[in-house]
């Protein structure tokens, strides 16, 4: 879903227009979101209707049940994924890792089972993410890769080329498929 911020243009006192940065965020993270909590609580039901059946259930247990639930839905929560010109954000339960796409200096992509896409900065800020998530969401894809394209001009880049290019492939691949799909030709 793209966004734009909140503010309106705004004049500075050099007669200059600030317009607000347009920003990306992942589109289907409120659904998994939702898939997390509903796992987390099933648990949670689950076990205490056993508990309860068997006639065990005490406030000990019950807290146990609720902090393997908690567990549970802290595992099954993905990272909220938000892009912006020049960065790429990442928020788990915990804490918040940011990159910068347009000073980047390694983008490594594991293919796999449990596909992860590597991305260091010039700063040494490292951020971890499922390339899934910017694939299926064509706006984050763009901010992503018009960043990454501004590195690899300005040099910056050392490591991971073909990496960004097999990843721009299969993006334009899917985007590609979405067209002849929405055209009714595929």
């Amino acid at each position: 879903m793209e966004r734009r911020g909140t503010r309106a243009a705004v004049r500075t006192a050099t007669g200059t227009v600030r317009r607000p940065e347009r920003t990306a965020t992942d589109e289907d993270w409120p659904a998994a979101c939702r898939e997390a909590v509903l796992g987390g609580a099933g648990l949670l039901a689950a076990l205490t209707a056993l508990d309860g059946a068997a006639g065990s259930l005490d406030p000990l247990r019950g807290g146990l049940w609720a902090a393997l639930a908690v567990t549970l839905f802290a595992l099954l929560l993905p990272p909220r994924v938000t892009a912006g010109q020049g960065w790429l954000s990442a928020r788990g339960p915990l804490r918040r890792r940011t990159v910068r796409t347009d000073r980047l200096v390694s983008v490594r992509w594991s293919e796999g089972i449990a596909q992860r896409l590597v991305l260091r900065d010039d700063t040494g800020r490292r951020l971890v993410l499922d390339p899934r998530v910017l694939l299926a969401n064509p706006a984050l894809w763009h901010l992503f890769a018009t960043g990454a394209r501004t590195a690899q001009a300005s040099g910056a880049l050392l490591c991971g080329a073909t990496a960004l290019r097999q990843l721009t492939e299969r993006a334009e691949e899917r985007t590609a498929r979405t067209l002849l799909a929405g055209s009714g030709r595929a």
